[in-house]
């Protein structure tokens, strides 16, 4: 973890409650740990809420140690509340952002308003599941809740989760399963809720299930995923809204979505990090966030008028050029603003495709047709790093050269001066495909004078959701389709002498699962277009305010006993033709003293495939979850496996747990889903 530089003298004493207990109106108990001004009986503070399923009294201590008591030491009560079903809550957790779950999000935030020290106004922070439910639960309008800072949230759960990209299945969908697998799979402390621990964990055996499955039986935008995606109701949030994310990250385009949509007042920040609170950012630089988090909650829970509302409404890490790597500690930059979003300020600029050329539109030669086509194989994808980056290394895209053999190139000329962008490039283009069912992935990259390609941004498109992602239509083989493919949303600097790569492949995997079957793309280039948002120099830009250095409270650290280790894995066996991505997330094991726990977390995935049989796709995880103390020992272990035909997913997954030596539960699943244009 990327520590901030520790406060222990803040304006305010504060006291910790390892637990506390909120009810809720059907009489279950969710459990919470609270940090509250020593003072607030008689100086009540506003009140902010985190509420997320991943064990406040274990898992996310550390985090949590660094933010919180930093925050209440300002003035304000700091809540960290498990959801029903997590941690020591009671209940069950069967899937994400179900309405119970949004329902007794607003009964805590009612309950904090009611309490003696809480001035009975509340704000809600998360990360990522905390800053879906914020946004989610700002859109059912509490009377208590005053704003939200969302971080690493997305509006659409979609267009813009880990589940789809563009209509494309991703392989973030089966990781991210697997985690709420293991998550869900684990016992709430018997320190906090005595003998019924046990009677408490066979009911999220029993009872949570396989999620992945529900998904998989959703591949379209239908009511499953609109529900919960506030862009179906901009209008239904009122109250203020901080939107927070990292290039690095999988959800920044909804920061620019939120600043387009919302009439309230906003504000949003990109960095260049990964999937982490901007404090604790990577790649760096990390930011003082906990102080702007602190004059965001001023102003609109306590009045006090600190101009946030003036400030520009975005503020983005400008990128510069920089070689190609899947680890990064720093990426090169600057931070730029915008008064407003969409800035009236950008402009398109729009390249031609030429073959293996990308020329101004101006340059276009003749009006004759050229069709370019390119059939992918299955290993493209390789090198793309993951949909949304949780380490920023090594799970970065690394050299795009290794990717653009099985793509269809088109490259700049060099530039003769610095380019700078900032928003979502677009490729227009006709395409036809050999088959029903098709993908385009299409990806921008920064290619330096040596030769490597650093990719900038991409996008996916499945061709059956041409027009619409509730209602896809198979293609016409052999027809030509004017599709449009959004890339995600960037800010990059072009380095003079530097050249633009335009990739284009029919396949992307493991990012995304394959189509059913090798299909050939054809391009036309003659209307080809590349639309870049052009952002021309700002000299407000070399005057804006620095952020603050990183800060928060002494972290609760956890104590290694055994080493940790990340690790990506390309494993190529020319003479079987078969391609593996092993991917190696190993915590090792280590004891959180202020509890008296020893934990053991391993994580690990195998993404392969043979040669050009696109069935021969297969994903698959693991995990072992051990918790220890004095003589209680409990172990779960979980696997996931996700194949594919040219017509179903097959999904088979176990999940084992044991309380000392003795094995407690055991249950397996073997589920064949059909295909739904996918």
């Amino acid at each position: 973890m990327n520590l901030p530089a520790v406060r222990t003298e803040l304006p305010r004493r504060v006291r910790s409650f390892e637990t506390v207990w909120i009810p809720l109106p059907d009489g279950a108990r969710l459990a919470g740990r609270l940090w509250l001004p020593e003072d607030a009986d008689e100086r009540p503070v506003p009140a902010i809420l985190e509420y997320i399923p991943y064990r406040r009294r274990d898992f996310t201590r550390e985090r949590d140690s660094i933010m919180h008591p930093y925050v209440a030491g300002h003035g304000y009560a700091c809540l960290r509340v498990d959801l029903r079903g997590s941690g020591d809550s009671d209940g069950v957790l069967t899937d994400e952002y179900l309405q119970q779950e949004l329902d007794d999000g607003v009964a805590v935030v009612e309950w904090l308003a009611a309490q003696p020290w809480c001035t009975g106004r509340v704000g809600m922070i998360g990360i990522s599941w905390g800053g879906f439910n914020g946004l989610q639960i700002a859109a059912m309008r509490p009377k208590a809740l005053g704003a939200v800072v969302a971080v690493s949230a997305s509006d659409d759960r979609y267009a813009d989760d880990v589940h789809h990209m563009g209509g494309c299945l991703l392989g973030d969908n089966l990781s991210w399963a697997s985690v709420m697998f293991a998550y869900n799979a684990l016992p709430p402390d018997p320190a906090v809720v005595g003998e019924r621990w046990r009677e408490m964990w066979r009911e999220r055996l029993e009872g949570s299930g396989l999620w992945l499955d529900t998904w998989l039986r959703h591949q379209r935008r239908d009511a499953y995923w609109r529900h919960g995606s506030i862009c179906e109701d901009y209008a239904a949030v009122r109250c203020p809204v901080m939107a927070v994310s990292g290039w690095a990250d999988g959800y920044s385009n909804a920061v620019f979505r939120l600043l387009a949509n919302l009439d309230v007042p906003r504000r949003g920040l990109v960095g260049p990090w990964g999937h982490k609170y901007p404090h604790l950012g990577l790649p760096g630089p990390a930011i003082g966030f906990a102080q702007e988090v602190l004059r965001w909650w001023d102003r609109w829970l306590k009045d006090v008028p600190n101009g946030v509302e003036d400030a520009p409404m975005l503020r983005a890490w400008m990128q510069a050029s920089a070689p190609p790597t899947a680890r990064s500690v720093h990426r090169p930059g600057r931070w730029v603003a915008e008064a407003s979003w969409p800035s009236p300020r950008l402009r398109t600029e729009t390249l031609a495709l030429a073959t293996g050329r990308l020329v101004p539109e101006r340059e276009v030669e003749g009006d004759g047709d050229e069709v370019l086509t390119v059939q992918s194989p299955l290993t493209v994808g390789l090198f793309a790093g993951k949909w949304c980056s949780y380490a920023a290394g090594p799970d970065l895209a690394h050299d795009q050269r290794q990717e653009d053999g099985g793509a269809l190139v088109f490259d700049g000329e060099p530039l003769a001066e610095e380019l700078e962008i900032l928003g979502a490039p677009e490729l227009e283009v006709d395409v036809a495909a050999s088959r029903p069912i098709a993908m385009i992935a299409v990806r921008l990259s920064d290619l330096a004078p040596d030769g490597k390609a650093t990719r900038v941004t991409y996008g996916l498109l499945n061709l059956t959701h041409r027009d619409s992602p509730r209602f896809p239509e198979r293609l016409e083989p052999g027809r030509f389709y004017r599709v449009r493919v959004r890339l995600n949303d960037i800010a990059q600097t072009f380095a003079a002498g530097h050249q633009l790569r335009l990739a284009v492949s029919s396949s992307y995997w493991p990012l995304a699962w394959p189509p059913p079957a090798p299909t050939r793309l054809s391009l036309a280039t003659r209307e080809a277009r590349l639309h870049l948002p052009v952002r021309p120099a700002r000299a407000e830009d070399a005057a804006l305010e620095p952020f603050d250095v990183a800060e928060g409270t002494p972290p609760e650290r956890r104590v290694p006993r055994t080493p940790s280790h990340h690790n990506w894995l390309v494993h190529r066996d020319l003479a079987a033709d078969a391609s593996t991505l092993e991917v190696i997330n190993d915590h090792g094991t280590f004891d959180i003293p202020e509890i008296e726990l020893r934990v053991e977390l391993s994580t690990r995935e195998w993404y392969r495939s043979v040669g050009d049989d696109f069935t021969s796709a297969c994903g698959e995880t693991r995990t072992v979850r051990n918790f220890t103390r004095g003589d209680w020992a409990i172990r779960t272990c979980t696997r996931t496996l996700l194949t594919s035909t040219a017509t179903d997913f097959r999904l088979r997954a176990e999940l084992d747990a044991w309380e000392g030596e003795s094995r407690v539960f055991c249950r397996s699943w073997d589920e064949r889903i059909p295909r739904d244009h996918v």
